[in-house]
């Protein structure tokens, strides 16, 4: 027997979701709905995505400005991994 993928979740839903609206159970129905949207990840509150010029993106600003590779120490990494590997 296997695991149920998501597919067939969504799709049991949609069968209980019919059957409350056969039998007129609005409760059932919610509950089939609110399942559905769980699933899918909808539940949830929207978040506000607009973007502020005041906030620095990005990991380099976060930890400090990572400074330029010199020519001196790229060789000096190249010539580490040279003994290395």
């Amino acid at each position: 027997m296997r695991l149920p993928d998501l597919n067939d979740l969504i799709q049991d839903l949609q069968l209980a979701k019919q059957i409350a609206i056969d039998n007129q159970n609005a409760n059932a129905l919610t509950i089939a709905t609110m399942s559905q949207a769980k699933l899918l990840g909808i539940d949830k509150p929207l978040k506000d995505v607009t973007p502020n010029s005041n906030i620095k993106s990005g990991l380099g600003h976060f930890y400090g400005r990572i400074p330029d590779l010199t020519p001196e120490a790229a060789l000096a990494i190249s010539k580490r991994l040279d003994e290395e590997y």
